[in-house]
């Protein structure tokens, strides 16, 4: 019997698939706990018009995300902090300080968790940083940082 799986079901499959199964299983087992829903005309087109609109839904986000990358390379984050004579700061610039100064001079909204940093900037001076905006989209930011 074929069956659409609704849930994920460890040893058969991933939830929105179409897999084969014994009668017994899918009547006394995934029926009754609701994981799955017998391969009907009606199930099937359901699961394809899912599957499309899911897609198109991920083909948006990654257009958005491509753009937001293309605007974000070409800006340049300049942070003013008290430094000392050699040029070392009082401190540190984390991921978070890069984040609100985006959300607050250019309003856009980037977790801090997707700019990637080896350590904290603890220097004056230009570095360039990775922000991951999608799974496959990345791209540079230049920040700049100014004694105050």
């Amino acid at each position: 019997m074929k069956v659409i799986l609704k849930e994920d079901v460890k040893g058969l499959g991933k939830k929105e698939t179409m897999v084969e199964v014994s009668d017994g299983y899918a009547r006394n087992f995934l029926f009754p706990k609701g994981l799955a829903v017998e391969a009907s005309a009606t199930n099937v087109n359901v699961m394809k018009t899912k599957k499309e609109a899911e897609k198109q839904k991920k083909d948006k986000e990654l257009a958005n995300a491509k753009a937001l990358a293309e605007k974000i390379k070409s800006l340049q984050v300049v942070l003013k902090v008290k430094a000392g004579e050699n040029g070392k700061l009082f401190g540190s610039i984390t991921s978070k300080d890069i984040s609100e100064k985006l959300k607050s001079d250019f309003n856009i909204d980037i977790d801090k968790k997707k700019i990637v940093m080896p350590d904290a900037l603890k220097t004056v001076g230009t570095t360039e940083l990775e922000v991951k905006i999608y799974p496959e989209v990345s791209t540079k930011l230049t920040v700049k940082i100014e004694q105050a």
